[in-house]
């Protein structure tokens, strides 16, 4: 999308509509088959999201890091929206799985765009090299890696790896979560502060999620600095007045009509696949 020098940049809206922990018992259209996710995905296009940050489970409805439940739950989503979304796996441990299984499943699964948890696929320095490999392979194979950090600690490393050739990106994208562990999990504004602080590296291409019913306001802080928003029943159910959302749509319709107020053009899923394609 093309701005002149006096106007915002798009930013993207992401959605991550399930996570590994919730299930039905938390809201009724909380997505967890191919089929569900791929109504939700078009729901949320439809909405203003440029992209899908996709969980998937086993017949319990557990969470579940394999190549064959992600390639069913692609092809539902693209049988539905086509190219429209850019579709992110996640290789989320939740205690389950190690960095060897997580990269693992990336490489079976070989999606577009995937995230990385930093404290996850390197748990200590040891792990270094594997993760070069891991990191080298998936910039020749194309595939756009996000990294979650949960503390600025976690910024500071990833910029020292960045610098050590670790990781072979100039700018990586990131994902700032806020409030992961904070009293009862409910983020604010402020907590997006820590991230931004002078001292701290600078990732233009950031994202900010959050926990709770202040997620819009705290993405639509981080967009008010030029970062994508990331929303969705994985961490939030209700709505800004403290309602419980109907469905992931609304989360996202809620922060695309706050861009809109705010003058903030919104990435597509096209632009945001682009932008990506260069790293």
């Amino acid at each position: 999308m093309q701005h002149t020098p006096d106007s915002l940049p798009p930013v993207p809206i992401a959605v991550a509509p399930n996570g590994g922990r919730r299930t039905k018992a938390d809201h009724p259209a909380l997505p967890m088959t191919p089929e569900e996710l791929a109504r939700t995905a078009a729901e949320c296009l439809d909405a203003g999201a440029a992209m899908i940050h996709v969980h998937v489970r086993d017949r319990d409805g557990k969470h579940l890091l394999d190549a064959e439940a992600y390639r069913q739950a692609i092809g539902a989503i693209r049988a539905e929206v086509r190219d429209r979304l850019v579709i992110q796996i996640t290789t989320e441990a939740l205690g389950q799985y190690g960095p060897d299984q997580q990269m693992e499943v990336v490489r079976a699964v070989r999606p577009e765009a995937v995230s990385l948890a930093l404290r996850e696929v390197l748990p200590s320095s040891s792990g270094e090299a594997t993760l070069a490999g891991f990191l080298q392979w998936l910039k020749m194979e194309r595939i756009a890696p996000q990294f979650i950090l949960y503390d600025p600690s976690e910024a500071l490393l990833l910029d020292d790896l960045r610098k050590r050739g670790v990781v072979p990106y100039e700018e990586p994208p990131v994902l700032y979560v806020l409030g992961r562990y904070t009293v009862n999990q409910t983020s604010l504004p402020r907590d997006l502060l820590p991230f931004l602080a002078e001292g701290q590296p600078r990732f233009p291409r950031f994202m900010v999620c959050a926990f709770g019913r202040f997620e819009a306001d705290c993405t639509v802080a981080g967009a008010l600095f030029g970062g994508g928003l990331r929303v969705g029943f994985e961490n939030n159910l209700f709505l800004p007045d403290g309602r419980m959302a109907d469905g992931n749509g609304d989360l996202v319709a809620t922060v695309a009509a706050s861009l809109k107020g705010l003058g903030i053009p919104r990435m597509t899923g096209e632009e945001l696949r682009q932008d990506w394609a260069t790293l």
